[in-house]
């Protein structure tokens, strides 16, 4: 048995059984994935995969167990190679990171460049995608660690660390009637067209549940994955945004005025996921502490330690 074998399995499992995907993604060839998984099956004594003639349809109930036994191999190997790296070279090396457009645009850039500061030798990469395909990307392995609102709790592959609260406010053109409310309501918000983020992203069912305990129906007429959208539809005066607090900025924001909306929902809470028993390179604690400072390399070692047990 040779971990190129595991990889193998594990990288056509990863890309849906296509061979042809998988190669490229290996550097090598079709007939060579063939050969060294059949070797496998051989060795094992069971087939892993499916066949219709030379293709792969399917994965066997045995398969299943193997692959999930081999993605678990490979990445304690790559803790391995991690701890050595770090002892050898504590300042330099990689870290990759997948959130939210909102955690990208309005809470990560002061985090990147003071990181970016202390860690000049570090590669520092940003993914960006919806809440499920950043926690996809964090239980595979693709990324380091995922930044996204409530959606890290949904797996059980990830360390979810607390990261902190918000909420969220209504934007209106200058002049709007709804800012003349003292104490905004949901009744009336819903006398305008809504403009906020697609229901897969950023704590939409939040906004969903808050209408509908109240018996409510807005007229959503518009939803985006971008803040920014949000904001320019707004503007042009197409109908009222729900978004999140931190994405209106008074300074740059001066054709849109914000109105606090924070007793009308449920705060949400925006947190780090971390594969349970991934190893973590010391400048990876330094930049979820400078994402939360409360999140020091004690408190997150306690932290995932409780949620691994």
């Amino acid at each position: 048995m040779k971990l190129q074998q595991l990889r193998y399995i594990c990288e056509v499992a990863k890309h849906n059984l296509n061979l042809s995907k998988a190669a490229v993604e290996l550097y090598t060839s079709q007939p060579g994935i063939s050969k060294q998984i059949k070797a496998l099956e051989q060795e094992l004594g069971v087939d892993i995969f499916i066949r219709r003639g030379k293709r792969f349809v399917g994965i066997t109930e045995p398969g299943q167990e193997i692959i999930k036994k081999s993605q678990a191999a490979l990445s304690e190997i790559s803790n391995l190679k991690t701890i050595g790296s770090e002892f050898s070279n504590e300042m330099s090396g990689s870290l990759t990171i997948a959130t939210t457009h909102t955690q990208a645009r309005y809470a990560l850039p002061v985090v990147i460049k003071l990181f970016r500061e202390k860690y000049p030798r570090v590669r520092l990469s940003l993914y960006q995608g919806s809440p499920s395909r950043i926690v996809e990307m964090a239980c595979s392995g693709e990324v380091d660690i995922a930044i996204a609102t409530e959606a890290t709790s949904l797996t059980n592959q990830l360390a979810m660390l607390p990261c902190y609260q918000w909420n969220r406010c209504v934007l209106t053109p200058p002049r709007h009637p709804l800012l003349k409310s003292k104490n905004i309501s949901l009744e009336e918000i819903c006398e305008y067209p809504i403009i906020t983020y697609d229901f897969t992203f950023t704590g939409r069912p939040i906004i969903k549940q808050a209408f509908e305990k109240k018996g409510l129906k807005p007229d959503i007429i518009l939803t985006a994955v971008d803040a920014d959208v949000i904001k320019t539809y707004v503007e042009l005066g197409l109908g009222v945004g729900i978004v999140s607090m931190m994405a209106y900025d008074p300074l740059r924001d001066t054709k849109i005025r914000a109105i606090d909306a924070s007793h009308l929902f449920e705060p949400s809470t925006t947190g780090i996921g971390i594969r349970k028993n991934a190893y973590m390179r010391g400048y990876v604690y330094d930049f979820i502490s400078m994402f939360a400072p409360h999140l020091n390399r004690k408190a997150v070692e306690a932290i995932v330690g409780k949620q691994v047990r």
